[in-house]
Parts: structure tokens; C-alpha cells; sequence
């Protein structure tokens, strides 16, 4: 067993619920257990977390940045924009890759990458 320390678990600050919910159901998968009217935790996201809408913490965009892996970036963007994220940095090249962010419908800004094109 390492005794390396690793995130476990990550909380995003909500003010919207249900559009929350919807939206990374809708642009990822993910899975939902309730607890209570302002928590909800999340799985099937590479990492477990929650969304909280009671801590009085508001949404930024200028936070720590969670950035999700996707093997097709364009059908992912796709996915995001029908879902109603707000796409704040188009696909763009990266050494290794390619990558875009997005605002969630609370401003919460997150990024996804994928390995770069073949030609």
C-alpha cells in the first residue's frame, strides 16, 4: 500500500440543482445518489464527488480547473453544447493533444482533452 495521498473526491458549489443534474447527465453519464434536497453525490465520472447547493460557496470560473478525458473530443463538445454548456475556450492544440473548457449552468468552469488526431 503507497502512502501517497490521492484526491478521492471532488465538490462543485451548485445553485441549481436539477440543471445541474440534467446537464452532466446529458454531456457525460454520470449517476446520481441524493442526500437531501441540496446534496447529490456523483459517479461514473472517473472520480467520485458531489454538487452542493447549501454551502453558501458560489460557483467560479477562475477555480481549481477539472479537466475529463474524452477519446472523441468533437462528439464530446457536441454533447456539451446540446447539454447547455457554454463552450468559453474553442477545441484548441496542445503539445500531445487537443483540448476545450466550458462553463456548467452554475459558471463552474471544466476542461476536456484528448490525445491528438492522427492524420
Amino acid at each position: 500500500m503507497s502512502d501517497v495521498t490521492k484526491i478521492n473526491y471532488v465538490e462543485f458549489p451548485v445553485s441549481d440543482m436539477a440543471a445541474t443534474k440534467k446537464f452532466y447527465t446529458e454531456a457525460f453519464g454520470w449517476e446520481y445518489v441524493d442526500y437531501g434536497p441540496t446534496y447529490s453525490s456523483f459517479s461514473n465520472a472517473g472520480i467520485d464527488g458531489g454538487f452542493d447547493a447549501e454551502s453558501g460557496k458560489k460557483p467560479v470560473a477562475e477555480g481549481a480547473l477539472v479537466v475529463m478525458y474524452a477519446p472523441d473530443i468533437d462528439a464530446c463538445l457536441d454533447r456539451v453544447t446540446n447539454a447547455g454548456g457554454t463552450i468559453v475556450k474553442p477545441i484548441f492544440d496542445f503539445p500531445g493533444g487537443r483540448r476545450f473548457h466550458f462553463l456548467d449552468p452554475n459558471g463552474n468552469e471544466l476542461a476536456v482533452w484528448s490525445e491528438q488526431a492522427e492524420n
